[in-house]
């Protein structure tokens, strides 16, 4: 298994959920006592927090580069970022590094055109909703994508950074998910994209009439697959 770079901390409850699925995949592939080579460099999700409130790209852009040449230097054949909105930052990434970044845009929508989707809905932050970086590779894959309603992005929003950024999971929240994602498939969404690294802690496919793309799952496989060619 070759080395895998980890940018986490941002937040650490999708960090942890990262590392248990790498884990978790190495031990299926070569035996329960085996565990994923990974290198996790961890940022201040606080000082994230703040930069991206207040549209600090240009910053952003600096801290994840710097965080993907250390992942390089230290080993890592590839890198992960371990959150959606951060990928508005992929491309100093791959500017700083000589090594394959998986975006996890690109690995979800060959997910969704597997089941031959043409129309899905995003979930996630309201960077990740409202800005074009996910939207534009699903469209290049030929799917159209839907968002929640003005109000409903604000509700998804405020649940991911007050609750589940904290690991918090309540009915609540996970009620208000549920009924927004109703009215998506009313819409005509054939899939729903959980397009933040914490809502499978929330929703779970079973509790969807719909398939569900878990971007955590399939951007942690993505890259144990590659660790694995």
């Amino acid at each position: 298994m070759k080395k895998i770079g980890l940018i986490g901390g941002i937040t650490p409850e999708s960090t942890i959920l990262y590392y248990q699925i790498l884990n978790s995949l190495n031990a299926n592939k070569l035996g329960e006592s085996h565990s994923a080579e990974l290198v996790i460099h961890t940022l201040d999700f606080g000082q994230i927090s703040k930069l991206t409130k207040l549209e600090r790209w240009d910053l952003l852009d600096t801290i994840m580069a710097d965080a993907g040449e250390k992942l390089e230097k230290a080993g890592a054949t590839c890198i992960v970022i371990s959150a959606n909105t951060m990928h508005l930052c992929i491309d100093a990434v791959r500017n700083a590094v000589s090594i394959p970044v998986i975006h996890i845009a690109e690995v979800t929508s060959i997910e969704i055109t597997k089941k031959e989707l043409k129309k899905v809905a995003l979930l996630g932050t309201k960077y990740t909703m409202e800005k074009d970086f996910f939207k534009n590779i699903l469209t290049s894959f030929g799917i159209e994508t839907i968002i929640p309603n003005n109000d409903d992005r604000y509700i998804i929003n405020e649940i991911i950074y007050n609750e589940l950024a904290k690991g918090k999971i309540t009915k609540i929240a996970k009620k208000k998910y549920l009924e927004i994602i109703s009215k998506l498939v009313d819409q005509g969404a054939e899939g729903i994209i959980l397009g933040c690294t914490e809502i499978p802690l929330l929703v779970k496919q079973k509790e969807v009439t719909v398939p569900v793309f878990d971007t955590t799952t399939i951007h942690a496989t993505a890259a144990f697959l590659f660790s694995n060619q």
